[in-house]
């Protein structure tokens, strides 16, 4: 096993401790642990580039618009 001293932003360290709770983890390396893999598994090893990874990531972040049902969507864009 390889030990690391590592700095950290605020930001980060939240997103840490988030994860180490979310998973019911002991400790930040097991959330570092878990982080890795999941980022393996979604940027290295996804058949998508990691570009389009980050753009969906973008727009999942977005917020959610509501339309409504297909009358009220077709009356507010003037469709039949």
């Amino acid at each position: 096993m390889v030990k690391a001293i590592v700095d950290i932003d605020e930001e980060a360290n939240k997103v840490i401790n988030i994860l180490k709770a979310q998973y019911g983890l002991r400790d930040k390396s097991q959330a570092i642990n878990q982080m890795a893999k999941s980022y393996k598994e979604i940027v290295l090893e996804s058949e998508f580039r990691p570009e389009y990874i980050r753009k969906l990531m973008e727009i999942q972040k977005k917020p959610i618009i509501r339309i409504g049902t297909t009358g009220e969507l077709r009356k507010r864009y003037g469709l039949k």
